[in-house]
């Protein structure tokens, strides 16, 4: 398949220029028959992945999803651009799954979506069907390393030996080393090809608060975003509906969403925040697996994630349009503890106690939280983020270059085998039972550090994990293994810099009060009314139609014809034919309306001034009368004389002060600015005599031309 074939499909049918990263070289992979691991952001592009080679592929997609929503967000979308798909669940009767069933037989469709434990509606007429490609997303929900392990995933691996010739291929957004390895393994992968897409997600911006009257910090900041949606996770079910509540009386949209709600419930909010009718959700982590809600401007966490994969994924529904999110996350010890207990009651409770201690150290990090998140799962940068609260008031460091040479070489000499407190007894020469039993008081670097105590070792090594140096392998016992970084500080001679702990403090006193005003009558907030009235009348999500990222587009470009309005990204073929003269009719209505409201406000604004100048207000009072400053009184008149209005001027500026103005003007050959004359007189003519004396040479010129 050329490249030229693959772009112009990507443009015809999704309205997109150019591919992100990675997606091009994963369809190529997918088209040439081979199985695919595909690691890739939240918001990066997952679902082109398969969606574009079902297009070019002779048979039919099938798409494993686990979420209901999804799958119709995900149907909505392809025939909004004119690609045929279905889906087929439980919540449909059998009248209407037979019909999808009767349609699949015709080949009317090119993709379906189905969950996991509906496969088996498909089996009975699986020979029937000509199957090119089998898509897995979510795939780390096989997986019992995972976040977000499902049982009804682990049946999974069945589909390669049923079809042993068709391309598999399997996305998610978050999963470790371990995780990773697990899901080629249980799907019967065969030499699969993986793809690590970078996890940085630059238009996010991280935060850390503490827990000091969440509520109140909430509200606060939600006032400032009145037509921007978020969504609050909570720990307990309890809290979604107290905290909605408190919400609900501060006059914000607020709705719980859990899972002890009814499905009709449930399905109500969850459908009212995807068409803009509900701005915030307060939920459990039951809401938003798949949600591929594009204009979600903010996520906050009331408490502590429990690990950071679902943390991660979280956050990633946030600015999938690509547009600037915001995330915050509250952390206090009484929700460590609760999580502590969950952790400690669950499956692979030490690998997921691990995991909680991860997260918290990530809370509690004084280095770069964009570096901790993208070396949580392999990916090593060494510059700041700039967009984090660490980076925008960053604490103060030390040289650590001694401290972390000793820690990693004691990780060497342990042969990157133990958990961190062991390595903490290790470099204080602990004379414990366990250092004693594995002999390591006998090693060269035993007892380095005895002179630090063991709390700041422990927040130094968790620096060093932060910052990417070495890193928990929670599969093997959660040993510290080092990174190629270590290299770097043990034999090149790299500084580290290191911090001790502060725990940061929120004066309430300090958190700003005043309420954003939203844009008003910008061509962003019509095109988003027009975008909402045309979803209701689909009867499907508003950025189904058109992204906010494509409306902010709109509103930077003007297009007011089709070829423009074709070169927005997210407009195809299909879009520009079933949208985009009512689009493109609105912008130029916007343009004539905003020209003719720009040239009356401006119009009215002079004509007061003059009113109330022929009345014989003097210039102060007129400033005081209008709210505006002298200056700008100042500026109207002289404008108004310009344009030929009679007005008596000869209070400002001497005849013989116009002379010399007019001598400066032509010995500073004309300049445009005012300041060249306040300077060539010394400052002993002001700036009000040189504007009203420009305005007598001015219209003594026009009068000579004529």
């Amino acid at each position: 398949m050329t490249n030229e074939v693959l772009h112009a499909k990507l443009k015809e049918n999704f309205g997109f220029e150019k591919f992100r990263p990675n997606q091009e070289t994963i369809i190529n992979t997918v088209l040439s028959g081979q199985d695919t691991l595909a690691i890739m952001p939240t918001g990066g592009g997952k679902s082109i992945c398969f969606q574009l080679p079902a297009l070019i592929l002779p048979g039919i997609t099938i798409v494993i999803s686990p979420l209901i929503a999804l799958m119709k967000d995900q149907v909505d979308s392809l025939k909004t651009n004119g690609i045929s798909a279905c889906y087929i669940n439980s919540s449909q009767s059998a009248q209407e799954q037979q019909f999808y069933i009767d349609n699949l037989k015709s080949n009317n469709f090119k993709l379906v979506y189905i969950a996991p434990e509906s496969l088996s509606y498909l089996d009975v007429i699986f020979n029937e069907l000509t199957i090119s490609l089998i898509a897995i997303d979510e795939a780390h929900c096989i997986s019992s390393w995972g976040h977000d392990f499902r049982p009804a995933y682990t049946n999974l691996g069945y589909l390669k030996n049923r079809f042993p010739s068709t391309p598999i291929l399997a996305l998610t957004a978050t999963a470790d080393k371990a995780t990773r390895s697990d899901i080629t393994k249980q799907l019967n992968l065969k030499n699969p090809k993986t793809f690590v897409a970078s996890f940085d997600r630059k238009n996010l911006s991280l935060e850390v608060r503490p827990a000091l009257d969440r509520v109140k910090q909430i509200i606060d900041f939600i006032e400032k975003k009145p037509n921007e949606s978020g969504i609050i996770y909570c720990l307990s079910r309890k809290t979604t509906e107290e905290l909605a509540e408190k919400l609900s009386k501060n006059g914000i949209q607020a709705k719980a969403y859990h899972a002890g709600l009814d499905n009709e419930t449930r399905a109500k909010t969850q459908d009212q925040f995807i068409n803009d009718d509900c701005q915030v959700v307060c939920a459990t982590i039951a809401f938003g697996m798949g949600i591929d809600k594009s204009n979600v401007r903010w996520v906050i966490h009331y408490n502590l994630p429990k690990n950071i994969e679902g943390y991660y994924q979280e956050i990633g529904r946030a600015g999938r349009d690509g547009l600037p999110a915001e995330t915050i996350m509250f952390e206090s010890y009484a929700d460590v503890i609760q999580l502590q207990k969950f952790a400690s009651e669950g499956l692979n409770s030490y690998v997921q106690l691990a995991k909680l201690d991860r997260m918290k150290q990530y809370a509690d990090a004084v280095s770069c939280r964009r570096k901790i998140l993208l070396s949580y799962f392999g990916e090593l940068v060494t510059e700041n983020c700039g967009n984090c609260d660490i980076c925008k008031n960053p604490p103060t460091f030390f040289d650590g270059t001694i401290l972390a040479q000793k820690a990693l070489s004691a990780i060497t000499r342990l042969q990157e085998s133990e958990p961190l407190a062991v390595i903490v007894d290790f470099l204080r020469g602990s004379r414990n039972a366990y250092i004693y039993e594995k002999n390591y008081q006998t090693l060269k670097t035993y007892g380095i550090g005895a002179d630090i105590s063991w709390y700041d070792w422990n927040q130094y090594l968790i620096q060093l994990i932060n910052l990417g140096y070495c890193e928990i392998a929670f599969h093997q016992h959660n040993k510290i293994l080092l990174t190629s970084f270590a290299k770097k500080v043990l034999f090149e001679g790299e500084k580290v810099k290191l911090t001790t702990v502060v725990k940061k403090v929120i004066d309430k006193n300090e958190i700003k009060q005043e309420k954003a005003k939203a844009i008003k009558n910008s061509l962003f907030e019509t095109l988003r009314k027009l975008r909402y009235e045309i979803a209701k009348e689909e009867e499907v999500p508003a950025y189904v139609i058109f992204s906010d990222a494509a409306l902010r587009q709109m509103e930077l470009l003007r297009p007011m014809n089709e070829d423009e309005f074709l070169a927005v990204e997210g407009v195809g073929k299909v879009k520009l034919e079933k949208y985009g003269s009512e689009f493109i009719n609105a912008i130029i209505q916007f343009h004539r309306n905003k020209s003719v409201i720009k040239k009356e406000k401006k119009d009215s604004t002079y004509k007061k001034t003059l009113e109330l100048f022929e009345n014989g207000i003097s210039v102060e009072e007129i400033a005081e009368r209008r709210n505006i400053s002298q200056t700008t009184v100042i500026s109207h008149l002289a404008k108004l004389y310009v344009d030929g209005y009679n007005l008596d001027l000869s209070q400002f500026v001497s005849e013989e002060e116009i002379e010399k103005i007019r001598n400066a003007q032509l010995k500073l050959e004309n300049p445009n600015a005012l300041k060249p004359y306040f300077d060539y007189f010394e400052e002993k003519i002001s700036y009000d005599k040189i504007r009203f004396g420009l305005a007598f040479i001015e219209r003594k010129n026009q009068s000579q031309q004529v």
